[in-house]
Order: C-alpha cells, then structure tokens, then sequence
C-alpha cells in the first residue's frame, strides 16, 4: 500500500475491503468495485492523485457517470465536475498493456464522452500512457496534451518538470516491464523489425531518456525535460526535436551509435507517449536489471540466449569475491554478451561505496564507484548487436559502458589494444565470465590458432580447438599474478580423459581454487543444455604451492528451473562458504 493510498484511507476518501475499492464523498454517491480488474487499478492510482497530487476535492469527482443521449446507454469511467457544476473533465480508463491500436479507440471512446458532456477537457490513460484535448481542438492527436493540471489550472506547455510537482518519479518492476513491453510493440511492429534492427532503436530511444534525466537542469529546479511531447507539438516537430537531442547526445558519445534513428514520426511519438513519465535513473537497480533482462528476451530469442547468463549465477561468480574488490581493481569480461557479469560488479562497488560514504547522494559516494566504472570495468563482445545490448545495459545501470569493445576477444592482443589500450595483459585483477561453448576455431579459418600454447600439440598447430579452451589461456594472458577469476566452463574440460592436456595446462598456470558444480538445467531456460561449473581459479605468482586444499561444492537449485519458474537458490549459502574457505583453507581440510 503507497503512501497516497494509504492518507485516502486515514482521510475517509477511499476504504478497502478483500477486493474492493470503496470510494467515499464522491459527486454522484458511494461507489464499490473490483480491485483485481486492471482497469480499476489504473483508474484507482490515478483517482489518487487527482484528490492529492492535482488538488481536486473527491465531492467534485463522479465515476461511472451515465452518458445522456446515447443508447445503448454507457458511462464515463471518471468526470471531473467544477464547483458549479460544468463538467470539466472526462477520462476513459484502459489497462496498462493494451496495444497502441486499442489505446487510440480508449483515446475515441474518452472524446467522445467528453463531447457528449460537454467537457473542457478529455481523453484516456492506460497504465502511465497518457493523451488528452481541449473541448476547441479536433481529436487530431497532434493537438494534445499528456497531465490533468493542477486544481483547474491550464494545461502546462511541458508535462514534465525537474523538481515540480510533475517530476519525473521512480518506477516499480510491473510498471517498467508494461512501459517497455510497449514500446517494444510499437518498435518491432508484429515482426516487420528483424529482432537486432528494433532493438537497435528502442536502444537509441533510451539512451536519449537516460542522458536527458542526467542533464535537464543540473540540479537545479524548475527546468523542463527535453524528453517529452509538448502541448500541441506536432509528430514532425516532436521528431524534429528527439533527433537533435539524439545528435547531440551521439556526438558527446560515439562509442554507443553510429547511425541515425529509423523510427517513422508515429512511431516515435508513441514511443516518447510511452517512457516518458519514468524516471529511469532513480530507478532501482534490482528493477531496472530484472526488468531490461525480461525486455531483451522479447527481441532475443534462440540462438541469441547464448549471450545471456542467468542473473543468479552472474551475482554468485562476482560475490566470491566482492568483499576483497578495490575501486582500483581492473575488472574484465571478455566474452561479456548483455554485460551481466560486469553489472554485478559495479553493483559490488556500489555498494562498497555505501559503506565507505553512507551519504548515497554525496559526491564521494557517486565517485567511488562512477570512477570504478568508468576506468576499471571492461568488457569484449563478438556480435555488434550484442556489444550494444551491453552498452546500454550498462548506461541504464548508470555507466560503466566505456571499456565495453566489439571485436573477437581471441584476436590477437594487439589488435585488441589498437581499439582501447586498456586492454594489456597482465593488467587485470579479476575476470568474470561464461565464455561460449562448442564453437571451434580452425586452423584454415583464424590465423591466431597457433598464438596460443592449447591451439598447438608441441610445437605443431592443432586443426581446431574450441572457444573454450582458448579462452582460459586468453583468461591468464589478461590476469595479473595472483589474480583471479571465476568462470563458466563446460563438465567436459573437468572430465574427458582426451582433454587431459587442458586441465595439466590449467593446473601449470592457475592455483584452483574450487569448482561449484551447477545443476543439469542450469542454462536449459536459455536454450542451452550442456552440463557447467563454476570453476575458480587464482593465476601462480612467482611461487606455485605443491600442496593445496580445493573447495567443491554442488548446487542442486539455483533459483530457476528448466520451465522459467523461480525456485529455491542455493548459490548465496554456497559463496558464503566459499568466502569461509578463502579466510582459512585449513578448515576446509
């Protein structure tokens, strides 16, 4: 229960009873309804506002008002009446996940009732969508406007103000989910987008939403976003004025986009109609990745998943090690997809950052861990598509994309460090990663084979070898010694008796430090079912140990099954003994 409900009942304005809404004081009497029915709890929200937020007194409110002249007969869902009795506003309620065509028949239906009142004001909201007219304008959807104003007020130019009473607000996961959901739906337009292509503009349209929350105002007050449709602001204009925001943005930020947006006028005022009331910045952290992660999957299917590493295990690989992480410690993942290991780790700063400055909002605390991200966090991905999944990813997560590249991560080390020098080997402090699995790289077609000792059998180059294998020797290339890392590898590398030589070579150049064997399913949701570990390991400084104790563990669930379903997560039981371990191995013994 939100704060604004709670007062409405503590002021007799709404009571709830099981599964129903009572409004009380109402214009047109008491009124009881079904709290479960989306469209109730759309109208229910926004009914408290109106008596809270935009002042209107609930005697002055009627719900269900019956239209005159009309048969069969049908009711306004809300009518605002003035203090002498006019109507003044009508508005039609809609869940928040309808589609965009059947939010312009709610848009019809709310000016038609606004008409037949004879309303200065009318039009519909489904979940945080929102449009409405003045009683002189046509219902053309240039000429509308996206607030009720305040307490009889006019409809202000710009909806949305920084600091005002119409601040953009925080967001909850269901809200998100619907809002991205939509937009989704309006970008990839029944499949008439390849999956890469729509991404690649809704990606562009948050990337813009993002850098605007950051900039509007500073942090001064009373400064109108630039992400917005203004009252009355034609599609040509508002498009006109997205895409300079857009240039300027790409201009301060090259590495993100190089292309122009694609989106039609239609398409992205919708768009804007749709995210513009959220404040993704102040959004939790938790949300915004549970619910970007949901998002991806309606683009990503299939063969895509391989670049998605459930969150349960991207959290668990980083918390092995997370109390140990300096804000100075180079973090890498060079097969890093949506970017979730290295999203775990810049949540570890975070909350590092907490401890060390409790203020959240001081500008030790934003530097502690904005200095991490921005010099200490990097990331390689194969696919372009993808590199720029884990950009934005990042970006929504409040930076961290800088160090992000696109290349094949076994290239040769130089070629990497042509495109960002922070790439050397022999820098990193710790790596994090689920390299991919069952891909081969030939002799015949990638040269660099015979640059890695495991792509050799003595001194002559192997036919082939997989990614996998190639990418432990790149994972000890990169380390620095004594560094350390915690990675996805196929049971395989751990059990075949003809991959031998690979596990001699690992235990030549690496101190193991555990193996946590994942469930069968683990990566089954993600169209993958090939049997893992997480294996841990700590690259040899100058002196290797002969004698060592290794821990081992097995997960039997790891918060989610096979089918999508949540279930129980024995990952967290299991870093904390891991963590025990590290302390004093000896225990362990």
């Amino acid at each position: 229960m939100n704060e604004l409900q709670t007062k409405a009942i503590a002021d007799w304005i709404i009571a709830i009873e099981n599964d129903k809404v009572i409004y009380k004081q109402l214009k047109n009497g008491t009124r009881k309804e079904k709290l479960s029915d989306p469209e109730e709890q759309v109208r229910l929200e926004r009914f408290l506002k109106l008596t809270s937020i935009y002042q209107y007194e609930p005697k002055y409110i009627g719900l269900e008002v019956e239209m005159p002249k009309r048969i069969p007969n049908q009711f306004a869902d809300l009518v605002v009446y003035t203090t002498d009795g006019s109507v003044y506003f009508v508005i039609e309620f809609k869940k928040a996940n309808i589609t965009d065509n059947e939010f312009e028949q709610a848009v019809k239906q709310g000016i038609g009732n606004g008409r037949v009142l004879g309303a200065k004001y009318y039009g519909a909201i489904a979940g945080q969508t929102t449009r409405f007219f003045e009683q002189w304008k046509d219902d053309k959807s240039d000429d509308a406007f996206y607030t009720i104003p305040v307490k009889y007020g006019k409809p202000e130019e710009r909806t949305f103000i920084k600091g005002g009473t119409t601040d953009l607000e925080p967001v909850q996961m269901d809200t998100l989910e619907t809002a991205l959901s939509k937009a989704h739906q309006t970008i990839w337009r029944g499949g008439k987008r390849n999956p890469a292509e729509a991404f690649g503009e809704v990606a562009k349209i948050i990337f813009i939403k993002v850098a605007d929350e950051k900039t509007t105002g500073d942090k001064e007050t009373g400064t109108p976003y630039e992400f917005q449709r203004k009252r009355n602001e034609s599609a040509d204009k508002l498009q006109a004025r997205i895409k300079a925001l857009y240039a300027k943005e790409k201009q301060k930020d090259k590495q993100v986009f190089d292309e122009e947006i694609k989106l039609d006028k239609l398409e992205l005022a919708a768009v804007v109609e749709h995210l513009q009331r959220f404040n993704f910045n102040k959004t939790d952290l938790d949300i915004k990745g549970e619910a970007f992660q949901k998002f991806l999957g309606n683009f990503f299917k299939g063969d895509f998943w391989a670049y998605f590493t459930p969150n349960t295990i991207t959290k668990f690989c980083v918390s092995l090690f997370a109390p140990d992480m300096e804000k100075t410690d180079k973090v890498l993942d060079p097969a890093c997809g949506s970017g979730g290991f290295l999203l775990k780790a810049l949540d570890a700063m975070r909350e590092k950052a907490d401890k060390v400055h409790t203020d959240k909002n001081s500008r030790q605390n934003f530097d502690y861990w904005h200095s991490f991200a921005e010099k200490y966090l990097y990331g390689i991905e194969i696919n372009e598509a993808i590199a720029r999944v884990s950009k934005m990813n990042m970006i929504l997560h409040d930076d961290g994309h800088t160090n992000v590249i696109c290349c094949d991560a076994l290239e040769n080390l130089s070629d990497i460090q042509n495109i960002n020098r922070g790439f050397e080997t022999q820098s990193f402090d710790y790596i994090f990663a689920n390299p991919p699995f069952g891909a081969v790289v030939k002799k015949t077609e990638r040269e660099y084979l015979g640059d890695f000792e495991l792509g050799r059998n003595g001194n002559k180059e192997r036919p082939a070898q997989k990614t996998e294998i190639l990418f432990i020797e790149r994972f000890w290339q990169f380390l620095k010694p004594n560094g350390k890392i915690a990675v996805v590898l196929p049971d395989g590398i751990l059990t075949n008796s003809s991959l031998q030589y690979v596990r001699e070579w690992m235990l030549e150049h690496f101190k193991l430090l555990g193996v946590i064997s994942l469930p069968q399913d683990a990566f089954r949701y993600y169209g993958a079912g090939v049997k893992s570990s997480v294996v841990v390991m700590q690259k040899w400084g100058k002196e290797k140990e002969a004698d060592y104790n290794i821990f081992m563990a097995t997960a039997e669930k790891i918060w989610i099954d096979a089918t999508g379903r949540k279930c129980e997560d024995e990952l967290p039981a299991i870093a904390e003994e891991f963590r025990r371990f590290l302390a004093n191995p000896a225990v362990f013994h």
